[in-house]
């Protein structure tokens, strides 16, 4: 069953390309990952979400995931409230809203 990540950024004014460039040529090609996408959701913020195989491709990549994240780390502003430069939610499945499709 599929599992999805979403991961909210903040980054520091003028490092928005340097924070790109760190999930491009391959840098983000972590192994289970079926599908991925950054999008800017205001100025300097962004929200990438990850498609993965199963809930446990997506633990398995946690570590690379972390390294990435440590190249580009020094981009990004923390969030409100003490909660560190990423706000991220992961999990399995449980609705495809397209077919209508119940997942246990």
């Amino acid at each position: 069953m599929a599992a999805y990540n979403v991961v909210r950024f903040r980054v520091r004014p003028g490092k928005d390309k340097e924070f790109l460039a760190a999930h491009v040529d391959g840098k983000a090609n972590w192994p289970g990952l079926s599908h991925g996408v950054i999008f800017r959701t205001d100025d300097h913020s962004y929200c990438l979400i990850g498609e993965w195989v199963d809930l446990a491709a997506l633990a398995a990549a946690r570590p690379q995931m972390i390294a990435t994240l440590d190249s580009f780390r020094h981009t990004l502003e923390p969030h409100p409230g003490g909660q560190g430069v990423t706000d991220a939610v992961s999990g399995p499945v449980v609705l495809d809203l397209k077919s209508g499709a119940a997942h246990k």
